[in-house]
């Protein structure tokens, strides 16, 4: 397990950490390093979505004369942590955890959250348009599977609810019953072939024993590559990069000109602002938020069908839920492999391989071996299919105490500002929460003038959570 000499979650060395299927195809900017600066105006800590949103927006978007001097620091090689290990799913969750909120803050506030996670998808089709990136963005729908009858029933309430309700966002949230997974249209929504779709997606959802579920529209990507070509955008308009440079503190106190100490194992930068894209590792730099974000370890795969055995397509990504606290999500690649994670329940009870545990070097070995066989398991037409895990890494995400992102300024830290604790849900929630970080970095605008959801604000009652979801 890796920790600094605080005692706080550090990443783990490169060469001890797993091989994400998403980094077998290393971006050139992968090692970049140049003469480490001694001063800089804005450090981003964190080379991953968060960072490179950021980045991209200091430099790339901004409308100064003279842009500021930013520098991005990260501990191992470009987008190695939670971005570079995830599912590649961008799927907002539209009724699931909107229960939850609402429950604690109104159907208001969680109506925030809903309308800004689906705000991503339109607007990751025009920055991947804009900027020709190639990173296989697909839109497709979701299928959220039940497989236990009594977790259906409640979230079905909880749908009714919300149609009720007239939400705009519900206009296109089917609920599918169990006669009805069998038979499901795949029914994409992508305007054109930039995205990669195959519009001869077979029309059923073919999950075994599902009691019914829901679908809407989602995307999937390969995150790394959408990481690298913002922070490689970035670069060419003046962004600073310097990969395997961890941070090991910053001082307590900034200067009499108000510049931060920022201690690197490559030397000291003083920074007028810094903005944590720590995700995870956040509290080994900011004790603050010991209790707010955790470090916890998922299992991520790729499965994929011997060649030439028959199995049939499938339509979407999916989230299959197997009861309560029980969750697998997936995505179909565009060649036709499966990138699946979850099953957090085969080693909750294992705290200790997973909870607060900040090391992606070493597998969660009942977590894998769940995988073994799970398209036969799950899915009619894969009983011949031959399908094996061909990839398995773990992954360290920030989960934070109330389910919450944590955005905005660090309390009692002037020129400090914060987006991490993302839930392992960053994909439809980073690039946004990145962007308003740096507006509050540069402009000095408050958190509320970002159009944040209210409930993303990070605070000093947060600090101190009445809540504890991470276990």
């Amino acid at each position: 397990m890796s920790f600094n000499q605080k005692g706080k979650p550090f990443p783990q060395p490169a060469v001890g950490s797993t091989q994400p299927f998403w980094r077998t195809e290393p971006h050139p900017l992968d090692d970049h390093q140049t003469p480490l600066p001694t001063e800089t105006d804005i450090l981003i800590i964190g080379g991953g979505y968060v960072g490179a949103s950021a980045a991209y927006r200091l430099l790339v978007e901004n409308k100064q004369k003279i842009p500021p001097r930013v520098t991005l620091v990260e501990a191992r090689g470009l987008c190695s942590g939670a971005t570079g290990r995830n599912g590649g799913h961008l799927r907002p969750d539209i009724y699931s955890a909107t229960a939850l909120f609402t429950e604690r803050h109104g159907l208001e506030a969680a109506a925030e959250v809903v309308r800004f996670e689906i705000s991503h998808l339109k607007l990751l089709e025009e920055l991947v348009r804009k900027e020709k990136i190639d990173c296989e963005l697909t839109f497709t729908r979701s299928y959220d599977m039940y497989l236990d009858e009594d977790q259906l029933k409640k979230a079905k309430a909880f749908y009714d609810l919300l149609v009720a309700q007239g939400f705009d966002f519900m206009d296109d949230v089917n609920y599918m019953a169990q006669s009805d997974t069998q038979k499901v249209r795949a029914n994409i929504f992508a305007v054109d072939l930039l995205f990669d779709i195959d519009h001869k997606l077979p029309k059923t959802a073919h999950v075994r024993d599902a009691k019914g579920g829901f679908s809407f529209p989602t995307g999937h990507l390969w995150p790394y590559k959408l990481v690298t070509s913002l922070v490689n955008i970035a670069v060419s308009h003046g962004l600073d990069l310097q990969t395997h440079t961890p941070v090991s503190e910053i001082s307590d106190t900034p200067t009499a000109d108000g510049l931060w100490s920022v201690t690197t194992s490559r030397g000291v930068i003083k920074a007028r602002k810094i903005i944590f894209a720590t995700n995870a590792f956040t509290s080994a730099l900011a004790p603050q938020y010991e209790r707010a974000i955790v470090p916890c370890k998922g299992v991520c795969t790729q499965i994929a069908a011997a060649p030439g055995a028959p199995h049939q397509e499938l339509p979407g990504t999916y989230a299959i839920r197997l009861g309560p606290n029980a969750y697998i999500y997936q995505i179909t690649r565009n060649d036709g492999t499966i990138i699946a994670g979850g099953a957090s329940h085969t080693f909750r009870d294992d705290t200790e391989q997973w909870y607060n545990n900040p090391d992606d070097g070493k597998l969660i070995d009942v977590g894998v071996d769940f995988f073994d066989g799970y398209m036969q398991r799950t899915f009619l037409g894969w009983a011949d299919s031959g399908a094996e895990v061909k990839h398995v890494w773990t992954g360290v995400m920030g989960y934070s105490a109330d389910s919450l992102p944590h955005v905005g300024s660090v309390p009692g830290k002037q020129g400090q500002f914060i987006a991490a604790g993302f839930n392992g849900h960053g994909m439809p929630v980073a690039f946004l929460s990145g962007k308003a970080a740096a507006d509050m970095a540069q402009k000095s605008i408050s958190f509320e003038e970002t159009g944040l959801p209210r409930l993303f604000k990070t605070s000093e009652a947060r600090l101190k959570p009445i809540y504890d979801d991470t276990r």
